[in-house]
């Protein structure tokens, strides 16, 4: 448990990180997704963020903003399959498990997830930006990361 906790501890350093680059990663987003010509559709997946950066990206700081995004996804993922393997679980921990593990689900779409209070991301976003082009995929990490500190919090009772 202690090594679950200690890895979802740097996990949310380097979220703090990300976070504080948010600027930078909706404007990523905004050049590879018009690199991509797809101005229409909204950024809806991981899989999509992974697309826009292997494809339509060509300047190194969206790279590696947009990297960043992905790693913290996969590390998360990581996660969520040590602590299946830590704790036998109950309905709690296997639900907000099972959560996470839906929302990390590179297909999965995140158009309608919206980060709410004490989440400032989406409120970061114009609302244009917040209501149809960004506002679940910058939603998708804080929501996660309550997810699994709520489920340590559960598990350690």
């Amino acid at each position: 448990m202690n090594e679950v906790v200690e890895t979802l501890r740097k996990i949310e350093e380097k979220y703090k990180l990300f976070q504080q680059q948010q600027f930078t990663f909706i404007r990523a987003l905004e050049r590879t997704r018009e690199e991509a010509h797809d101005m229409i559709r909204p950024v809806s997946s991981i899989v999509q963020v992974q697309c826009y950066k292997d494809h339509h990206c060509y300047n190194s700081t969206d790279r590696r903003i947009l990297n960043m995004f992905v790693s913290l996804c996969n590390e998360l993922r990581c996660l969520c399959q040590r602590m299946e393997t830590v704790h036998a679980g109950d309905s709690v921990t296997n639900g907000l498990l099972e959560k996470c593990k839906l929302l990390l689900n590179d297909s999965n779409d995140l158009t309608a997830l919206r980060a709410t209070y004490p989440h400032r991301v989406v409120n970061f976003l114009s609302m244009e930006e917040a209501r149809h082009r960004y506002g679940g995929v910058v939603s998708l990490l804080p929501i996660v990361l309550d997810s699994m500190r709520d489920w340590v919090t559960h598990s350690k009772k």
